[in-house]
């Protein structure tokens, strides 16, 4: 019988982590799951968690919050399997506010449907992760679902100021504040694996994933499992000309705009050549405004229930 190791933010979505904890705790016991479960009590908790998770044989570990609580498993889960030579497998109960990696990976984000996943241990499937080295990560930072730089990346930081919107609306107010008060596009240098543009850009968004900010489709056709990132970097444009955009976004049809490039590599490397960069890695702040980042894929790095 797989024994699993349950992660939970009690603070996520706002505290609907600590609301589902009995109801999760319930399905477990019900369905006879050989569970231990355990409450972060600060940020980074959860990575030290799944480390340790890893060290004591648990087969699989579940992130039970949102996208940064995923975004910490992963890390502890990658940096253990390295250590101790294990290939522990993660799952994903996401009770956050966006839940785009759980989106991105095909994890259902309704409560009970994506418990049930937990019934299923034996076929995970495998997933590739990123690794981002700059900022406040000059030794490296995994990610599973992607990186913002520029635009997207200020509204994110800005929507972690909203302390009564939650999921898509606290983006959208995030966006609106950023248009008219905040932003100007930097100047920067991108280098794939093949060729290196340059410009200013509104955002350079690097997807593993398909969505971020709880509903905007940076890459509609990406794929977590192809062995490279799905890049759109978008113009620099005017304020009145921005918010069309992000409507485009939240329907994925930005993809045939001229002022939108979609691009694949496997490296990346991000510069400024003016104006600094706002950085984001799966909602984790990296930079808020650095001089580089750069950007690899790890193929099949993590086995995961989806």
């Amino acid at each position: 019988m797989a024994r699993y190791y349950i992660i939970l933010n009690p603070i996520s979505g706002r505290g609907s982590g600590l609301q589902h904890k009995q109801l999760l705790e319930q399905f477990l016991v019900e369905n006879k799951v050989d569970f231990s479960l355990v409450v972060t009590e600060r940020p980074g908790h959860a990575l030290e968690l799944a480390k340790k998770a890893v060290k004591d044989g648990f087969d699989v570990v579940v992130s039970a919050g949102g996208d940064g609580t995923a975004n910490e498993v992963i890390n502890g889960l990658l940096l253990g399997n390295k250590e101790f030579k294990r290939d522990t497998a993660m799952a994903v109960i996401p009770v956050g506010r966006g839940n785009d990696f759980a989106f991105s990976m095909g994890i259902p984000t309704e409560f009970a449907a994506a418990c049930k996943l937990l019934l299923n241990p034996n076929n995970p499937h495998r997933v590739d992760i990123g690794s981002i080295v700059g900022g406040v990560f000059p030794a490296g930072r995994y990610f599973g679902n992607g990186v913002g730089i520029g635009f997207d990346a200020v509204v994110g930081f800005e929507a972690l100021k909203l302390k009564f919107l939650t999921g898509m609306p606290s983006y959208l107010v995030a966006a609106l504040k950023t248009i008219f008060l905040y932003f100007k596009a930097p100047h920067l240098r991108v280098q794939l694996d093949d060729i290196v543009i340059d410009g200013r850009y509104l955002m350079v968004s690097i997807m593993n994933g398909i969505r971020m900010g709880g509903g905007f489709f940076m890459a509609p056709a990406g794929n977590p499992a192809d062995g490279h990132f799905d890049l759109c970097v978008v113009d620099g444009m005017g304020k009145m000309a921005t918010f069309p955009m992000i409507m485009k976004f939240m329907k994925g049809t930005q993809t045939t705009d001229p002022r939108v490039q979609m691009l694949s590599s496997k490296k990346i490397q991000v510069t400024s050549l003016s104006g600094g960069i706002p950085c984001h890695a799966d909602g984790e702040t990296v930079c808020e405004s650095g001089e580089k980042v750069e950007v690899s894929i790890l193929p099949a790095a993590l086995r995961l229930l989806v």
